[in-house]
């Protein structure tokens, strides 16, 4: 995991500053570190106060980060005085930091002056000639040039913003952008003087044989509060992970495109880009999937109709008629058979070794449960050949076909998830049914070898074995996907439901 330490201001209000950068380097894979330079008390519509910390602080704060943890990239924001950019440029030096993005923050967006004037030169003077990248907007720019004794570049056009790219480059950065969102043009490269000449935004990249133009089309949007945080954390982080110049810098400007762009409404003023536009949260921590579908609302009554079953209840203390048992183990014994196609096919369905393994383990155990199911309706008088002479239920077909049809037309989890049901909660009710008779033990149950089959130690391992594997595969699957599988675990739940009706009327 690459290492960005951000040396900045807070924003109080999370659009900016340090709590903006964090966001973005979440957002890229990478570790964020922070040395607080300022505290702001600010949100949406202005900067109301600033604290700022003692440069000595700041200092301690980027040597215990940078000695314990190390760096990969420095970024900085809001340094606020002229004595913490000097400890910056010191820092940067002592612990030979070759990769730096320097955000030269000195007006909020709002107009507040976050940077004092007199300190600029000393950014000019100190940091500029050890910065890998910098990254001013239009102001920003002029502001330093003005410092550095030169004339301001009126901008008129994109040539003017290479211009201005072009003279603060001169003055010691290895690479300058030029932010021009505060100079939107038109598709002809001027300056727009109406908002509906309004149609483009253009940075300007400038280096050593460099010179590059990132255009994104305007975006008529109040939410641009810390998008200069967000571009250079972006580059920070693109930095980091060993992009060149040019690419570090392109994806980022998407990256900030899109977070304008995919932004809702927050705050009254000035609202913040969309900072995870790119990412997707699964509603459930890893290896917890299951649990969470359990404990889903949409879930909880099919799941509940079939694990309580009156059928099931009926099971527990004996009081089941032996004819529904039998014909319920009639009709359970043709849909194991189904049952183990579905995990043959499971196999098929897999390129993992482990997986097809599994799969055939899992086969494997069917055949034993089967011989188990044929041993038990001995007891009832049934022998194996009169089963087989016995025509499907409609619920049999229904559910079985289904289980089929997924793994036809679905992938591998898919089909997994069909089976779940009948693998779990199988397992769930004869543990529930098997505590019960513990804590109450009926006089006789006829039915108590079934519930000891599916508390077998063969068979809780079969469960868990099924179980971890569907654990292995959902946590890389999408939010969309998640809810495409719970249906099907829904569907599959209440046709399990659907067997015990069957049963519970032959």
């Amino acid at each position: 995991m690459k290492r960005i330490l951000v040396i900045a201001g807070t924003d109080s209000s999370g659009g900016a500053g340090l709590e903006a950068d964090q966001k973005v380097i979440a957002a890229h894979g990478c570790y964020a570190m922070t040395a607080q330079a300022a505290l702001t008390a600010q949100n949406t519509q202005g900067v109301r106060a600033i604290h700022e910390v003692p440069s000595d602080f700041v200092r301690q704060q980027i040597e215990a980060c940078i000695e314990d943890v190390g760096v990969d990239v420095v970024k900085t924001g809001m340094l606020a005085s002229a004595s913490t950019i000097s400890v910056v440029a010191e820092q940067i030096d002592r612990h030979n930091i070759a990769v730096t993005v320097v955000d030269p923050v000195m007006v909020a967006t709002t107009g507040a002056e976050l940077l004092p004037e007199k300190a600029v030169k000393t950014l000019c003077e100190e940091l500029l000639p050890k910065t890998y990248i910098l990254t001013p907007n239009i102001p920003e720019a002029n502001l330093i040039l003005k410092e550095a004794g030169q004339q301001a570049i009126d901008i008129q056009d994109l040539e003017g913003l290479k211009k201005l790219a072009a003279a603060v480059y001169k003055l010691g950065p290895k690479h300058v952008l030029i932010k021009g969102g505060h100079v939107p043009l038109t598709t002809d490269d001027r300056v727009a003087n109406s908002d509906d000449e309004k149609q483009i935004v253009a940075n300007v990249l400038v280096g050593d044989g460099i010179s590059e133009i990132f255009k994104s089309r305007y975006q008529k949007s109040r939410n641009t509060h810390g998008t200069g945080c967000s571009l250079a954390s972006a580059i920070a982080c693109n930095l980091a992970e060993g992009h060149g110049i040019v690419r570090a810098v392109r994806e980022a400007c998407r990256y900030v495109d899109a977070g304008i762009r995919t932004s809702k409404d927050l705050g009254k003023g000035n609202g913040p880009l969309n900072h995870f536009h790119s990412l997707q949260f699964l509603p459930f921590s890893p290896g917890s999937f299951i649990e969470h579908v359990l404990d889903r609302e949409d879930v909880k009554p099919a799941w509940h109709e079939y694990t309580h079953h009156e059928f099931v209840r009926k099971m527990g203390d004996g009081t089941l008629p032996e004819e529904n048992f039998k014909y319920y183990m009639i009709q359970d014994y043709l849909y194991l058979i189904h049952f183990a196609r579905a995990n043959a096919l499971a196999g098929y369905k897999t390129k993992s070794l482990d997986d097809i393994a599994g799969a055939a383990t899992i086969v494997t155990h069917i055949r034993q449960e089967i011989n188990l199911h044929i041993k038990e309706c001995e007891g009832f008088g049934l022998t194996q050949a009169e089963i087989e002479q016995y025509p499907e239920s409609q619920a049999c077909t229904a559910y079985s076909r289904f289980c089929l049809d997924i793994g036809q037309s679905e992938d591998w989890l898919a089909l997994q998830i069909s089976l779940l049901p009948c693998l779990l909660g199988y397992g769930m009710i004869a543990k529930r049914l098997h505590e019960e008779q513990a804590k109450n033990p009926p006089q006789k149950n006829r039915y108590k070898t079934w519930i000891d089959n599916y508390v077998a130690e063969d068979y809780t391992a079969a469960v868990e074995k099924g179980c971890a594997l569907i654990e292995k595969h959902a946590g890389k699957q999408s939010p969309s996907r998640i809810e495409e599988l719970v249906k099907i675990f829904v569907q599959a739940t209440r046709l399990e439901t659907g067997f015990w009706d069957m049963a519970s009327k032959p």
